[in-house]
């Protein structure tokens, strides 16, 4: 017998013990359970104690044996009694049956459809109140009476009153299923009223919004949002007025793109709101266009720039040889002025090489006050003396892991457009004046680098295509590959590039950079592989770790007690054995090796697991998430 067979058994079994006969039809009028005394009341056949069975069929046997007395029309009688039974109403009657017993029946509608009945031999209560009848002389007539309905009624609203707290019972685990499921969504679902007031939250707006307050109930979307609801505001404003609105936003605090759901509340009380993270969706998104931009201007450069540099390098060649010539002074300029574009066209050719060409990162330790600050010194100079450079720099103490090369010429790209974009000629010019301001904060997870400038602003068309390669405002100045090649850089260093005009005036570029804090660690460097041991110790040392060195499971065995010691990092197939067994030994461990992550191999390891080969990027990830050094 299956367990659910012998719950059913238990639930019939319990049934049959209660003297009072009880049956249960669904929706569509079919038995769904009875009891033993069900069929022993009614004295009725096996086929309609049965589960399906017809109420249609025991009402025509209930008639046609008389159990509602003489009918003129037995087929009218039983149509009549079906109707009723399909209003699915709570009712409370009491009969006297042929056999001169009376019964009372108490029905109640459930609220998955159909109804309960349950039916009570009262036969010895009524003859109990016949006797007091009889033999009271102290009471009345009128009192009897009236205690006979009150008891009546009272019966009848006991039916009532189990049917109300079904229906309670019903609608209120339907509601605790809602705010569960609500609550178990991975998105914010949230109800404002008309002033933009929280009437509801599934208490989920922190996983969406990160910092954001909790209890929001009672308080204002501009309120709870802060600077993110500005870019909310106008959609939510017609929303409320009738329009559904689905935009997508970037939460100030934490970079993330939040795709906002408005849909207005059909009674027109405010609307629902539905909040989620799509960050990884449209980073997806825009990977793939400019993936496909890349590609494009690869197919398009490929071909034509080994010629074209072939054409540069003879062009140059003799104009160098007609510089060496004397030349009336026009001529000479001329020359000048051909090597200078041929100059120009070769740096443009390896701009285009380094922007649809592999890239890679090479992050390493970086004091970056001092970079930014060296940065700005060598930048100064480019700029012109009417422009003035601002650094804003507020960072915590210690080195940061990054790539300093590509940060610097992300950021040298971006101020020397603000230069352009100040002095409106597309080069610097030392009687403009202005001002670019960098400003560096660390916001949460985030490294937030913000170049600012006193120019004009980004035009639409430039907040839109800037970052496609080629595009250009500089009036044939620029090749249209700078902000590319910065979105690139940082999109390679999993960051994000905004841009946006400053709220008073000027164009204002954000890069942010994951912050990955260079915690300094003495590390167990385990590798029976000479190369590969000289490999990864210059890896770690490039980070800013101290390393020891085994080139076995025995020899890393001995040296694992080493004061200080705060993680091993060894291969999984070692010739003595299995890296996995210095788990044992305390300090943290993680395990390289070249197999892929279904191999057998790397089922059911308790330490992380780097694939090789591996990035300093990769293992700075898994060193972030060791406990630090005390």
């Amino acid at each position: 017998m299956t367990p659910l067979d012998s719950h059913e058994e238990l639930t019939r079994s319990g049934l049959n013990l209660i003297q009072q006969a009880i049956s249960i039809f669904d929706a569509d009028l079919r038995l769904a359970l009875s009891n033993r005394p069900y069929q022993q009341m009614f004295d009725l056949p096996d086929r309609l104690v049965q589960p399906g069975a017809s109420f249609q069929d025991t009402i025509a046997f209930l008639v046609a044996r008389g159990e509602y007395g003489p009918q003129d029309d037995p087929e009218v009688a039983v149509r009549l009694r079906v109707e009723q039974a399909r209003t699915f109403q709570p009712h409370y009657l009491e009969r006297t049956r042929p056999d001169g017993r009376t019964i009372s029946v108490e029905g109640a509608p459930l609220a998955q459809g159909g109804w309960i009945a349950v039916y009570t031999d009262i036969t010895d209560i009524k003859r109990t109140e016949a006797l007091l009848r009889a033999r009271s002389e102290e009471l009345s007539d009128q009192l009897l009476a009236h205690a006979e309905r009150l008891s009546a009624a009272n019966r009848q609203l006991a039916a009532t009153n189990a049917a109300l707290e079904e229906a309670k019972r019903v609608l209120t685990e339907a509601e605790a299923r809602t705010r569960q499921v609500t609550a178990m969504v991975p998105a914010h679902i949230a109800h404002v009223d008309a002033e933009g007031r929280y009437t509801f939250s599934n208490n989920q707006l922190g996983m969406v919004f990160p910092g954001v307050a909790r209890a929001i109930i009672g308080l204002t979307a501009a309120e709870v949002l802060g600077e993110t609801f500005e870019s909310i505001r106008p959609a939510l404003i017609r929303a409320l007025a009738g329009e559904p609105q689905v935009i997508e936003v970037t939460h100030a605090e934490s970079g993330r793109r939040i795709r906002v759901a408005l849909t207005p509340d059909p009674q027109g009380e405010g609307a629902y709101v539905l909040s989620t993270d799509v960050t990884a969706e449209v980073n997806s998104r825009e990977a793939l266009t400019h993936a496909a931009r890349r590609e494009l201007a690869a197919q398009m450069t490929s071909g034509l720039a080994h010629d074209f540099g072939n054409l540069l390098t003879i062009i140059l060649g003799l104009q160098g040889r007609l510089a060496r010539m004397a030349l009336p002074p026009e001529a000479a300029g001329d020359v000048q002025g051909t090597l200078a574009a041929a100059r120009r066209g070769a740096v443009l050719l390896d701009r285009i090489a380094t922007i649809t060409g592999p890239r890679r990162l090479q992050p390493e330790p970086v004091d970056l006050p001092a970079l930014l600050e060296q940065l700005v010194t060598m930048a100064r100079p480019s700029l012109g003396r009417g422009i003035a450079l601002e650094l804003d720099c507020d960072l915590p103490e210690g080195a940061v892991l990054l790539d300093p090369g590509s940060l610097q010429d992300s950021l040298l790209n971006l101020m020397l457009n603000a230069r352009d974009a100040i002095s409106g000629t597309g080069v610097g010019s030392g009687s403009t004046h202005g001002a670019i301001r960098l400003t560096a904060r660390v916001r949460g997870r985030w490294l937030e680098l913000t170049v600012t400038d006193s120019g004009p602003g980004f035009s639409a068309e430039a907040l839109a295509r800037a970052t496609e390669p080629f595009f250009t405002t500089k009036a044939g100045q620029g090749s249209g590959l700078g902000l590319p090649m910065v979105y690139d850089q940082t999109k390679l260093a999993g960051g994000t590039l905004r841009l946006d005009n400053a709220p008073g005036g000027g164009a204002r570029v954000r890069l942010r950079l994951p912050f990955q804090r260079v915690a300094r660690r003495l590390v167990l460097l385990v590798d029976d592989d000479d190369l590969i041991r000289e490999t990864l110790r210059e890896m770690l040392t490039g980070m800013g770790h101290q390393v020891i060195e085994a080139g076995s499971l025995s020899e890393a065995r001995s040296l694992a007690d080493l004061p200080g010691l705060s993680v091993i990092l060894s291969d999984l197939q070692l010739g003595d054995g299995s890296g996995a067994d210095l788990g044992a030994l305390g300090p943290p461990l993680i395990l390289m090796t070249a197999r892929p992550p279904d191999d057998p191999e790397r089922q059911g390891l308790r330490h992380p697991v780097l694939t090789k080969p591996f990035d300093a990027a990769a293992l700075n990830a898994l060193f972030a998430g060791l406990p630090d050094d005390k």
